[in-house]
């Protein structure tokens, strides 16, 4: 099992920035892939980021389109921690934020469905 848990969720204004976390715990050893994803009311969870990590160190990173170049994820292993940075943030980016691990395959492509574990979700809001 692997336990997450998000934090650096809050409010900000259109053009500011947040740095998220995601603490991962728990058997981690075979964790390959980290994503970030977000789910807005009234609407479906879509996916943000992902990074493929082995043997400790972090690989190729994926960003849907709608985030590339505003948004960064990255991880330190010694805290056992991936971060999302967000960058020049826009009221569509207004959600509640996951992360979500996967220990099978190397694609890390964030599709909801691809990964099984999920955390508790941390609370972005911006306005305009």
């Amino acid at each position: 099992q692997v336990q997450l848990v998000e934090s650096g969720g809050g409010s900000v204004q259109a053009g500011g920035s947040l740095r998220l976390s995601c603490a991962a715990s728990g058997y981690t050893a075979n964790m390959n892939c980290i994503g970030w994803f977000r789910q807005a009311p009234g609407k479906d969870r879509e996916g943000v980021a992902g990074l493929y990590i082995y043997s400790g160190v972090g690989g190729s990173e994926y960003y849907v389109d709608s985030v590339r170049g505003r948004f960064s994820i990255f991880h330190d292993n010694a805290k056992s921690t991936v971060y999302l940075q967000m960058t020049n943030l826009k009221s569509d980016d207004t959600a509640m934020y996951y992360c979500a691990a996967n220990t099978g395959g190397t694609n890390c492509y964030p599709r909801p469905g691809a990964y099984g574990y999920w955390g508790q979700g941390t609370q972005v809001t911006v306005s305009s």
